[in-house]
């Protein structure tokens, strides 16, 4: 059996070591997993081509809207989303998922976030829609959408009315970050325009990056007092979700996070 992870650029990506240690804890001695490096425009000619050895695909960027496209099946999070991490081999054929989202919620609870009344998503791509959804489960009441360009938070705004969630929309320079929580999606090369947003030791930031780590943006956090954790325990409670609904079993968490740390250790 094969799986792999699709995107572009794929080489940094430490989903093969994380998968690779599941089967491996697994007895899965005939699965193997890789990275292959595809645009979006190529998933389609992809999939058409693969015989059924090949059980599930995580999926990076460029690919994540074009997985729903592709898609035979969509589940109802990725259609909410229009955005798949994740394709599973099903007798219906190619079915949608995301586990981004269960990834973001994991990593709010191991912070101590266990229900949310306001909070703020800084960025506006697909990983803030999905920071979005986990907020709504934890019961958010208000989320502020902070960004550079307005008009790029609509799709966010668009998944939290979608939820019910009131949501306001603030540019960067006047944003006063009033709630008590905080997610950031934001590339490394955008986070110094954050450092001189108001930071107090009451905050807690979930940065979702997690390599070069701590990122400028946490450090900053970090010294004003705040609470920061980062996206190490996003990529491992999504991948974790991805091996269970590829394989079927439950995921080898003890084996998956030590592979993962000493990945890390080692980088």
């Amino acid at each position: 059996m094969r799986a792999a992870v699709l995107g572009r650029p794929v080489a940094h990506s430490l989903s093969p070591v994380l998968h690779r240690s599941a089967y491996v804890a697994l007895g899965l001695t005939d699965w193997t997993y890789d990275a292959l490096d595809i645009g979006s425009a190529d998933l389609p000619v992809l999939l058409a081509g693969l015989g059924e050895e090949w059980r599930g695909f995580s999926v990076t960027m460029p690919c994540k809207q074009a997985a729903v496209d592709v898609a035979d099946v969509v589940a109802p999070l990725p259609g909410l989303l229009h955005a798949a991490n994740t394709l599973v081999r099903t007798p219906e054929g190619w079915r949608a998922e995301n586990t981004d989202v269960t990834g973001i919620g994991m990593a709010l609870q191991l912070a101590g976030v266990e229900q949310v009344g306001s909070a703020v998503v800084i960025g506006a791509g697909g990983t803030a829609a999905a920071a979005a959804v986990a907020l709504a489960s934890l019961g958010a009441e208000h989320v502020d959408v902070v960004v550079r360009e307005p008009t790029r938070a609509r799709e966010v705004v668009r998944v939290l009315a979608a939820l019910d969630v009131p949501a306001t929309i603030t540019p960067i320079p006047r944003a006063t970050v009033d709630a008590p929580l905080v997610i950031s999606t934001v590339p490394v090369e955008a986070q110094p325009a954050l450092l001189a947003l108001p930071w107090r030791p009451d905050h807690t930031l979930l940065d979702v990056l997690y390599a070069p780590w701590p990122t400028v943006l946490a450090s900053h956090v970090a010294s004003v007092g705040g609470t920061v954790t980062g996206g190490l325990d996003v990529l491992f409670w999504q991948a974790t979700a991805q091996v269970e609904l590829m394989t079927g079993l439950p995921a080898p968490l003890e084996a998956m996070r030590t592979a993962l740390d000493a990945a890390i250790a080692t980088s």
